[in-house]
């Protein structure tokens, strides 16, 4: 039987039925081949690290091509390893990265100035008044608050701009010459109306009226790439393309492209929840719950982001700058000391270590207090953010106590916007899904987290691949969907005999979470006091 099942993934790879999805995420680059039943063949990535220059988290672009070129040459070496022939071509691909930030390229398509992550937030004066203006929340890392404040600052390089895009959007374009991008990622470079489709007209007119005083002299819309929705064409894998991915010409061109997506909407794939009333959360570098709306919210939040699935469906998004590079480091301390100790070094299994002590904790972290803000919170008022753990002499301090308040920390500030979400808007949520690597510990993460939203979690096997699963999913669809949509498409051919781990929220978690998160929301002068004197 598995002599079988590996001569018909040979078949399907000679013969072009496969679908790759890339993902750039924040701190790893990431490849997956999957088959026709969309069951994985082949993993590969490889690691990089933004760079904080003149103020600003950025990468290079040569980071970019650098590390795509790894990726696909591990994953070429994987499949010739593993089933014995060449990946010489995919019958789809798809791109995602990171959602929004701004990349901003002249007449000549020359970049004007470097990558702007999402991480930055150095955009408050134009989110908030393009928010008031627009009566519609943009966040701080949305690429058109990037603009905007450009135009605020004077930058010289805003009356050059031919093009703006995001990262999985200049990826593609690249490798496929065309300027589109996904419903989902566009949501975050500019409002969409969700009756259209596409750039809220509205909005557009408004603020061509505020930059065009401040010298842009185009238009905004004639700068954003074309909005494409799940299914749609957006071109093919050119020859110049696809030697840019694999410079040997082993990997040749002509794959169908997907509109490329942001890591928001690959997650929502991945995880069977782009139908209303379902949700994920996820939680790496950075944590975002996303809710598909059954209807407009009553009123704008700016905890609450409003962006779209890749089906452009309304989403309501509470998106954290901090996630779980904080407990990532204090995996490192403790690898160090394993070291230290003469012990064997192994990162992966001191961290499952520490997220399992978490659960024999105190319910309340003995007291304790953790800030896991490395850069700043716009949820919580932050420009700066500055780790911290802070405790009383009475609070108990034991590894259990101390790892739970870590996870805690990571999971405070998206329970403050969740319940703006859940109570203040009483929006409804039937499933919340998660995956990331907060969830790779069986039982720690998801445990604590339904206790943090009062909500169950479900985890699937299919999450454990992320978002490049899911592109890769997204690619796929668009080259067999057969005008089914996309909902329909993942519950029918994707996830039909998906089996769900699900964990209901523990009364006694969830008594302990409230008691951390009144400490959390009562401490957070503290926090402010460590970015004003450090």
């Amino acid at each position: 039987m598995a002599e079988a099942l590996t001569a018909g993934t040979r078949d399907a790879i000679t013969q072009r039925r496969t679908s790759l999805g890339i993902e750039l995420g924040s701190t790893r680059i990431k490849a997956v081949l999957i088959g026709p039943d969309h069951e994985t063949i082949a993993v590969s990535g490889h690691s990089w690290e933004n760079e904080y220059r003149d103020g600003l988290w950025t990468y290079s672009l040569d980071a970019v091509w650098t590390g795509l070129q790894h990726c696909v040459a591990e994953l070429l070496t994987e499949v010739r390893t593993s089933y014995g022939v060449e990946l010489t071509g995919v019958g789809a691909l798809g791109v995602s990265a990171m959602m929004h930030g701004y990349l901003a390229f002249g007449a000549a398509d020359e970049l004007l100035t470097p990558f702007r992550t999402w991480r930055n937030t150095n955009t408050g004066d134009a989110a908030e008044e393009l928010s008031a203006r627009f009566g519609h929340n943009i966040p701080h890392r949305w690429s058109i608050a990037h603009l905007y404040q450009a135009l605020i600052d004077g930058e010289p390089h805003v009356g050059r701009i031919a093009h703006l895009t995001t990262l999985a959007g200049y990826v593609h374009w690249q490798l496929t010459g065309e300027k589109v991008i996904g419903v989902g990622d566009a949501s975050g470079m500019f409002p969409i109306d969700v009756a259209t489709g596409d750039y809220d007209a509205t909005m557009l007119d408004i603020f061509d009226n505020l930059a065009a005083p401040r010298g842009l002299s185009s238009p905004v819309r004639d700068l954003l790439p074309t909005v494409r929705t799940a299914g749609a064409p957006a071109g093919h894998l050119s020859a110049a393309g696809a030697r840019l991915l694999d410079p040997t010409g082993t990997l040749t061109d002509g794959a169908t492209m997907c509109p490329p997506e942001g890591d928001a909407g690959t997650g929502m794939v991945a995880t069977n929840s782009v139908a209303p009333r379902t949700g994920n959360v996820s939680a790496g570098t950075s944590i975002f719950a996303m809710v598909v709306l059954e209807h407009k919210l009553r009123s704008a939040h700016p905890e609450l982001d409003l962006v779209t699935t890749p089906a452009g469906d309304l989403v309501a998004m509470v998106h954290c700058n901090n996630g779980a590079s904080e407990l990532d480091a204090w995996a490192s301390v403790f690898t160090e000391l394993t070291v230290a100790l003469g012990l064997p070094a192994d990162k992966s299994a001191v961290f499952e270590a520490l997220m399992r002590s978490a659960l024999t904790g105190d319910p309340d972290c003995g007291g304790l207090l953790a800030y896991n803000y490395l850069s700043g919170e716009p949820i919580t008022d932050l420009e700066e953010g500055r780790p911290l753990v802070v405790r009383t002499p009475g609070s108990s301090l034991t590894l259990a106590n101390f790892m739970r308040s870590q996870i805690f920390a990571s999971l405070a500030t998206l329970r403050i916007g969740m319940d703006i979400l859940q109570k203040s808007e009483n929006v409804g949520v039937s499933a919340m899904f998660a995956h990331g690597g907060l969830f790779r510990t069986e039982g720690v993460g998801q445990r604590l987290l339904a206790a943090a939203i009062n909500t169950p979690v479900s985890v699937s096997a299919t999450a454990t691949e992320g978002g490049a699963w899911g592109i890769a999913v997204l690619a796929a669809f668009g080259a067999q969907g057969r005008g089914r949509s996309l909902a329909e498409y993942l519950q029918h051919e994707v996830f039909a005999a998906t089996t769900l781990q699900t964990v209901e929220p523990d009364p006694d978690d969830r008594a302990g979470f409230d008691e951390f998160l009144g400490r959390f929301v009562a401490g957070l002068p503290i926090e402010q006091a460590a970015v004003r004197h450090s």
